[in-house]
């Protein structure tokens, strides 16, 4: 009975920080937008706002990033697109860009890892994995920063910082003396490393709503590199990929978060006339150590442990996260011992993968086009919210546990080495169709709290792939590569059910979330209020046209 009443205390602890971080949000977005909020209002989050003038975003206001044109993100006709238009296409190109960066940093070593360890003397089966599991565990840490802070302070700055550190580390690791600093500058990789993960769904939904994009070369870099110009060049060419990433980032990437872009000009405007008392409402915000603890830097956690569609995607997308890192250590287990072929070769056994995600990217646009039409066409299975991205996960979920069991199964000496790396097209595949539509889901479902929820998904994902490597060489050496990716295929199957049941029950696990529920509630009233503002100045405007027209 204490047990119960201590987790009950506990639940109800944290259904109040959620209910207060949804009311405090919806109320400084209701001041950017010149939304008048109730009286008696419950949220004491801002400061007290007496003889000071709230600056908002005008309509049609060019500086607001919802109001930034899109483009059709086209490079051929550049120079046709507006200013606004080219804005929106460099944050598109330099987050993917980032990204991207990430994303092949966290496996780079996977084929060049025999190389250093012979340098270094390192024998052990198990420190061998820790290239890339030290970089996993700052992808676990990183995130529970990266993404709420980006949420609190904006995006522009922390990608700055970030990305500049990580380009440091990772010069780090390539004059590494020893392999204890390596491991330290791999850590350092991908504590900073992680920061594009959690922060570019913010930032692109700061401008518009749209996916994020992942790939992953680093396999072919380090196979060929380590075997011809040293291992040491794998990490100077990830090098020179950062700094060509950094360079447009520190002179053109815009902050994109509306709350700094209206304090920034409110300061502006207290510049020219130090007399005035203009703020924007995030200026008023309570910025104490308290607040940041206890409601930034606590969400994604609070997102995990209450969240049951947080916790469920976490959980999948841990385990294919966990499967694509395996498949480093699996890879020269099937191509180098079983079928005798170098590292270089195998490198370019990734290339189905890719050729997959390419395939998956059509398979999105394809998907996109046809869900606008059917939205324009008003059909009624539009109107449920997880139709709208979760049908990718559901037909990915399938395919990436069919492509392990092909994989297993037609690895064998007798079949040549093409029919097994085949099985990497349904790989890609699925992967990137899991992840392009669960990490949607979560950025439909938690709206203004994206970047916290991706972050949350982040960090679980890492954790998994920190621990399940470590396995790798174990489990293939007692199961057989058959036995091993049977079971990995038959864990992805089990977990595949969770799109479905989303699609099945989705909106009744919302109707029970509090986060979602308190995320509804602001919303529809931040609206309710909204068009009673608009009415009241239509109304007014129209009274002020018939006193201008009367005689």
């Amino acid at each position: 009975m204490r047990r119960e009443g201590t987790l009950g205390q506990a639940s109800n602890i944290i259904r109040t920080i959620s209910n207060q971080d949804a009311e405090y949000r919806y109320r400084v977005e209701e001041a950017d937008n010149r939304i008048h909020p109730n009286k008696g209002s419950r949220c004491h989050s801002i400061h007290d706002t007496t003889e000071k003038e709230i600056i908002s975003w005008e309509a049609d206001d060019k500086e607001n990033p919802y109001n930034w044109s899109n483009s059709t993100f086209s490079l051929l006709c550049w120079t046709r697109l507006t200013l606004s238009q080219k804005r929106k296409l460099s944050i598109f190109v330099m987050t993917i860009a980032g990204v991207i960066n990430s994303t092949m940093g966290s496996s780079l070593p996977s084929m060049a890892v025999p190389y250093m360890t012979q340098e270094w003397d390192v024998t052990s089966e198990t420190q061998k994995v820790l290239p890339i599991s030290t970089f996993l565990i700052g992808y676990v840490l990183g995130p529970l920063l990266w993404g709420p802070l980006s949420e609190h302070f904006g995006r522009r700055y922390l990608s700055i910082i970030t990305l500049s550190l990580f380009t440091i580390w990772t010069l780090g690791c390539a004059i590494a003396p020893n392999w204890p600093a390596f491991l330290v500058f791999r850590f350092l990789c991908g504590a900073f490393g992680s920061a594009p993960i959690a922060i570019v769904t913010g930032q692109l939904a700061d401008i518009h709503k749209d996916f994020v994009t992942r790939g992953n070369t680093s396999p072919i870099i380090a196979g060929f590199c380590s075997t011809t110009i040293g291992w040491r060049w794998t990490f100077w060419i990830a090098l020179i990929y950062a700094v060509v990433t950094l360079v447009p980032v520190i002179f053109l990437l815009p902050e994109t978060y509306a709350p700094v872009l209206l304090s920034r000009r409110a300061q502006n405007i207290r510049k020219a006339d130090p007399t005035a008392q203009v703020y924007a409402a995030f200026e008023l915000e309570d910025k104490d150590i308290k607040q940041v603890i206890t409601r930034v830097l606590t969400r994604p956690v609070r997102m995990i442990l209450t969240e049951t569609i947080v916790s469920s995607t976490c959980l999948y997308l841990a385990l294919v996260y966990a499967i694509f890192y395996i498949s480093f250590g699996a890879f020269p287990i099937i191509f180098q011992q079983l079928y005798g072929l170098s590292p270089g070769v195998t490198g370019l056994l990734f290339l189905p993968i890719i050729g997959g995600v390419i395939l998956a990217l059509g398979t999105f646009f394809t998907w996109g086009s046809f869900l606008r039409k059917s939205k324009e066409q008003n059909r009624p299975w539009t109107k449920k919210e997880e139709y709208n991205r979760v049908p990718l996960a559901a037909i990915g979920g399938p395919l990436f546990a069919i492509s392990l069991f092909w994989l297993g199964f037609s690895a064998r000496k007798d079949v040549h080495y093409a029919v097994p790396s085949l099985a990497g097209i349904g790989f890609g595949v699925g992967y990137q169709l899991i992840f392009m539509g669960m990490l949607n889901y979560l950025t439909d479902a938690y709206e203004i709290f994206a970047a916290s929820a991706n972050a949350a998904s982040s960090s679980s994902r890492s954790f998994l792939a920190v621990l399940l490597p470590l396995a790798t060489t174990s489990m293939f050496d007692q199961l057989g590569i058959s036995g091993s990716l049977s079971l990995l295929g038959g864990l992805s199957l089990l977990l595949s059910g969770v799109p479905f049941v989303f699609l099945w029950k989705g909106e009744r696990i919302r109707a029970g979330s509090a986060f979602c529920i308190a995320l509804k509630e602001e919303k529809l009233e931040m609206e309710r209020r909204a068009k009673l503002d608009w009415q009241r100045r239509s109304v007014s405007a129209n009274i002020l046209q018939e006193k201008e027209e009367s005689p």
